[in-house]
């Protein structure tokens, strides 16, 4: 029996929409751990983040029933979706491939400009400040961080050998 066939497809198909369910799991699992833990403060990323999760899961699902089933009619709305899909994510492709290098750096500034969330997360992770430049007026907890491992690194351990350097 050659691969190819009727049950090889069938189970290439099921395995393939295994995966997608598996990633789509991960995808909610992952904001809601985010979410969770305080790691992620926007609501509209990890919205977002949890409907694409539950868009790929039940699109899964459609494709395992129809796979396990031969159901036509799932197969073919499967098949139409995917094909929707791929085409959004050529587009969105093609238009990211189309900026160069100037205008990504405007559209992050923008963002950037318009989400303080995000961009207290961000600064927060990455240990930064700014986009740019650091701003006075903005607070910013990277410096204090950068301050109290400067301090901690210099001062002497009171448990150490007190004739031991630093």
């Amino acid at each position: 029996m050659v691969c190819g066939g009727f049950a090889c497809s069938k189970n290439c198909l099921c395995a393939l929409n295994l995966l997608y369910t598996l990633v789509s799991l991960l995808l909610i699992g992952i904001a809601a751990w985010g979410i969770g833990f305080g790691l992620i403060s926007s609501l509209r990323v990890v919205g977002v983040v949890i409907a694409v999760g539950i868009f790929l899961f039940l699109i899964a699902l459609v494709g395992l029933i129809g796979a396990v089933k031969h159901h036509q009619v799932l197969l073919f709305f499967y098949m139409i979706i995917l094909l929707l899909v791929f085409i959004v994510q050529f587009s969105v492709s093609c238009a990211c491939l189309a900026l160069n290098q100037e205008q990504q750096g405007q559209l992050l500034e923008v963002g950037w400009n318009n989400t303080a969330s995000a961009r207290n997360d961000i600064q927060r992770n990455l240990n930064c400040c700014g986009f740019r430049s650091v701003n006075p007026n903005d607070t910013c907890l990277a410096i204090l961080g950068v301050w109290l491992t400067y301090r901690y690194r210099n001062q002497k351990d009171p448990r150490a050998n007190p004739s031991a350097f630093l």
